[in-house]
């Protein structure tokens, strides 16, 4: 099988549409490969186009860097990824939606019933939190982590 043409980082950086800095830092991070050659430049399998895109979607899917870099070392380095390679990553990302939807859908409904209510009132409230009470439960949003707002109440 014949070797990966590479291309150079401003080329990677004009086809993604990206800048040759983000490019550089992917590299730097280990989220995509690249040699250097004698020279001292950058050269990039042609499949790091692909790779780019990928790591632009999912960062704009809240996923973390490091967590990017751990999707894509189930992908090789070595070769261009084929079909299988990418089915086998989109799974992840699938049930990765999949749980985004539902979290988003239950979020929405708690909004719904709030504001759809037209009362406001804060006695009645789900998402009230007098007092930052949820709070002792632990840090961030308490409520869509699955605690009540009847776990605010002083017993």
């Amino acid at each position: 099988m014949a070797p990966e043409p590479l291309e150079s980082i401003g080329f990677v950086a004009k086809r993604t549409g990206n800048a040759v800095s983000l490019i550089r830092y992917y590299a730097n991070e280990a989220l995509i490969p690249s040699v250097r050659t004698q020279g001292g430049n950058r050269m990039f399998p042609r499949s790091v186009i692909r790779r780019v895109s990928f790591i632009l979607i999912a960062q704009n899917m809240g996923y973390a860097l490091d967590d990017i870099r751990q999707l894509l070392q189930t992908l090789p380095d070595n070769r261009t990824p084929n079909k299988e390679d990418w089915a086998t990553l989109s799974e992840v990302f699938n049930a990765h939606i999949t749980n985004r939807i539902a979290e988003l859908t239950a979020l929405k409904s708690s909004l719904e019933g709030c504001i759809g209510c037209g009362c406001l009132s804060l006695d009645k409230c789900n998402l009230y939190n007098k007092h930052d009470r949820i709070a002792e439960k632990g840090a961030g949003a308490r409520f869509l982590l699955g605690d009540s707002p009847s776990d605010t109440v002083i017993k």
